[in-house]
């Protein structure tokens, strides 16, 4: 039942665009909505569940500070702006969020974050640490330093892309309509609303119109190029209306929305990408013991470890080889090749006098492994 998808989700990333956070005019936030927000994350992280929140309306909430006038805004302006409301819209998120106890974390990204293999695990890294704390992350795209060239345009696609690194199992879109329709129920009346996509066929991406929201970057378009990206990474979405009061609540009392749902689960579509997709760069070959240690879905030490062939950085592909040669599985290096050497052979307590600092446990966590 998809009322129960939401409900279901360990780890949810909610996406809040900025027609929704402010009010259209003067830029003020939407304070009884901000409150009901914050109220449905806090049930949520009641439950057990992992929040993720991609924030809009930073820009929204500078260009009042600043008293820039309505209308469309030039990069700089934008980017001063960005400055200006980013720590209004932080401080309402935290002031928000801890009347329930909560603790908030800023995080700023750009697409290059995304995409640099080197920062895209940092990222990881730091935002699964923050959850594994009980913080609630708050991320935004830092429009402050972006470019044309290099910005994501719009927050769908940030929140699609944020919710693909931390193996999110829902991805929650609050926009300013329910879901997908055939066309734009606001300009043709004979406009089929659909409850749920299984895949993003030509049909459906040929369904998506313009944004009609004065404040938001993203209409339809981008929210099924979030589709496509958080289905490849076995991550369900919804589309659905933000404008009502406890929006999270609504869903899950099965309110009206569209729901993207993939055939794999994050962590099944994780190994996939790492077995089939990406070019091994280095070979790690262990010892019996640790072949029996993986074989038993455990995670690969350093002390299993005993050759290291190839030059690779942390996150790179490698495979894993038994004493007899043969291939036993791939997985995602927590060190690269040189301080692999260094920790090979060795436990887990003794890699900070190895290499001078105190490193992950394992040379290959289990959720970055692959069996063959």
């Amino acid at each position: 039942m998809t009322s129960a998808y939401l409900q279901n989700s360990k780890r949810v990333v909610i996406k809040i665009g900025s027609s929704l956070l402010v009010e259209a005019e003067g830029g003020a936030l939407r304070q009884p909505w901000f409150d009901g927000m914050c109220e449905d994350i806090a049930a949520l992280r009641r439950r057990g569940q992992e929040v993720l929140v991609v924030s809009s309306g930073a820009i929204a909430m500078g260009r009042r500070a600043l008293g820039l006038k309505p209308g469309e805004l030039k990069l700089e302006e934008s980017q001063a702006a960005a400055a200006a409301g980013q720590i209004r819209l932080a401080h309402a998120w935290q002031e928000g969020l801890a009347r329930h106890g909560l603790t908030v974390a800023q995080i700023l990204l750009t697409i290059g974050d995304t995409e640099a293999r080197r920062q895209y695990l940092n990222g990881r890294s730091t935002l699964n640490t923050l959850l594994r704390l009980g913080a609630v992350p708050v991320i935004n795209e830092n429009d402050t330093v972006a470019t044309t060239e290099i910005r994501f345009g719009d927050n769908d696609r940030l929140a699609a892309r944020v919710a693909e690194m931390v193996s999110a199992d829902s991805l929650v879109l609050l926009s300013d309509i329910d879901g997908l329709y055939t066309a734009d129920p606001g300009t043709d009346a004979s406009a089929k609303f659909i409850p749920e996509v299984r895949e993003i066929t030509p049909e459906i991406a040929a369904m998506a119109g313009d944004s009609r929201s004065g404040f938001g970057r993203g209409g339809m378009v981008t929210k099924l190029a979030a589709a496509r990206l958080a289905l490849n990474a076995g991550c369900r979405m919804v589309i659905a209306n933000g404008k009502v009061m406890k929006p999270l609540a609504a869903i899950e009392a099965g309110t009206r929305c569209t729901w993207f749902v993939p055939g794999a689960t994050p962590l099944t579509a994780r190994k996939q990408w790492i077995g089939g997709s990406l070019k091994p760069a280095g070979t790690l070959t262990v010892d019996a013991g640790a072949a029996a240690a993986l074989r038993n879905g455990k995670s690969l030490l350093p002390a299993g470890v005993t050759e290291v062939d190839g030059k690779f950085e942390r996150g790179d592909a490698v495979v894993i080889r038994g004493a007899d040669g043969r291939e036993l599985g791939r997985g995602l290096t927590a060190y690269g090749d040189e301080d692999a050497r260094r920790i090979m052979g060795h436990k887990s307590g003794e890699i900070e006098a190895a290499l001078g600092y105190r490193g992950r446990d394992e040379m290959i966590h289990r959720d970055d492994l692959v069996l063959g």
